[in-house]
């Protein structure tokens, strides 16, 4: 009888429970279709299509500051790690659009969060992308800047530097004027302003050397060349100053293989390199040029017994107008900017310039150009055009066959 009691009692509660059970399901359900429907986020349509041939870094970051999406070129800009927007000032400014609705622009110089520290300049431009998303574009804009700031310091160093002759050859005039009844005083003015015009004449000469090598390309249109004729031309137009310094310029070694290239830039470039070696020098001293070839590439020294120049200046000699000593090029008559001419002469070629000096024990400065490839110019054809050609030769081959 006990047993019959419990049983019953148990298919009771079970039955209760059960119903409890239905009933709060049932409850839920309802809770649950009372609930307003979220749609996903997602990008305007066409959106994708047009960021991909945008040609910029481009990033996508949802309401969290989470990137969503972003191009190959964010990340090579260092803009973006993983998910996340490295930069904080990118990440302010993706905040403040987000919050007023209003498209930003600004150019900022952030550090490279990638592999090889360095400065990286880039335009943004931030606006709201759809209902949930903040689009950042990001141009990069380091070379261009570089490039307009190295132009408006050559614009004004070479304002600078061609207000001091012009001025002296101006008050020289004047000297010459009031000293018109002093005969030794007009010689003696009319000699400085004699200087002073061939340092312009100079200085102007360089400039337009300057400017003609960065648009040429010896390369290209270049020709071949006997290296002797182009040393012994540069040797010849600097005797004069030699001779009256006293100074004898040797030149040593040989190469009888032709190089490629513009014989008259690398002259200017040899032109340069000994007349400094020749105004650095004590008088009565010696000059060396010398030449060899290694390892496939011409090499020509030039050696001066000058005071040497720091490790310091070292790494700026080749800067245009840049002078170890201002006072002494000026009284050399130097212009600042033959080396500066020469490292452009040996990049417009494929090659290089190199300096090794010490204070005191005078500098050598060595041209590396690479010789003429001695293999037929079949044996250089490019891969692709040969695949070309044995294509178009295995087409006809077959509708030969197909003939047959």
């Amino acid at each position: 009888m006990n047993e019959v009691i419990s049983i019953l009692i148990a298919a009771v509660l079970g039955l209760a429970l059960g119903v409890v059970g239905i009933l709060a399901f049932r409850f839920s359900q309802s809770r649950t279709a009372r609930l307003p429907e979220v749609d996903e986020p997602v990008l305007p349509e066409g959106a994708a299509a047009v960021l991909s041939v945008i040609g910029r870094a481009f990033v996508i970051l949802d309401d969290v500051d989470g990137v969503v999406r972003a191009n190959p070129a964010s990340y090579a800009y260092g803009l973006v790690r993983g998910h996340t927007l490295v930069h904080d000032e990118l990440l302010a400014l993706v905040r403040q659009v987000r919050a007023d609705g209003v498209i930003a622009e600004s150019q900022y110089e952030l550090q490279r969060a990638t592999l090889g520290a360095g400065q990286l300049i880039v335009h943004v431009r931030v606006a709201p992308l759809g209902d949930e998303y903040i689009l950042l574009l990001a141009d990069d804009r380091t070379e261009i800047t570089r490039t307009e700031a190295m132009r408006n310091d050559f614009v004004a160093n070479v304002s600078h530097e061609l207000k001091t002759p012009v001025g002296a050859i101006s008050l020289l005039a004047e000297a010459i004027s009031e000293a018109a009844d002093d005969p030794q005083a007009v010689l003696r003015f009319s000699t400085r302003m004699g200087k002073e015009s061939r340092r312009l004449a100079a200085l102007v000469q360089d400039i337009i050397e300057l400017s003609r090598l960065q648009s040429s390309d010896a390369i290209t249109h270049g020709r071949e060349f006997q290296l002797a004729p182009v040393i012994a031309e540069a040797v010849d137009r600097n005797k004069l100053l030699a001779e009256e310094k006293g100074i004898t310029v040797s030149v040593g070694g040989g190469l009888t293989e032709d190089l490629h290239g513009d014989p008259d830039l690398l002259m200017t470039a040899l032109r340069n390199l000994i007349d400094n070696a020749i105004r650095y020098s004590p008088p009565n001293t010696t000059v060396g040029v010398g030449i060899r070839q290694r390892d496939g590439y011409a090499q020509i020294s030039v050696t001066d017994q000058g005071p040497g120049i720091s490790a310091e200046d070292q790494e700026r000699v080749f800067e245009r107008f840049y002078r170890v000593d201002g006072a002494r090029s000026r009284q050399t008559g130097g212009t600042g900017l033959g080396l500066s001419i020469v490292k452009h002469v040996l990049a417009n070629h494929g090659g290089e310039v190199s300096l090794w000096s010490q204070p005191g024990q005078g500098s050598t400065f060595t041209l590396r150009l690479p010789m003429m490839d001695e293999e037929p110019a079949a044996a250089l054809e490019p891969a692709t055009d040969m695949k070309k050609k044995q294509a178009v030769a295995a087409a006809a081959e077959d509708r030969e066959g197909g003939r047959r």
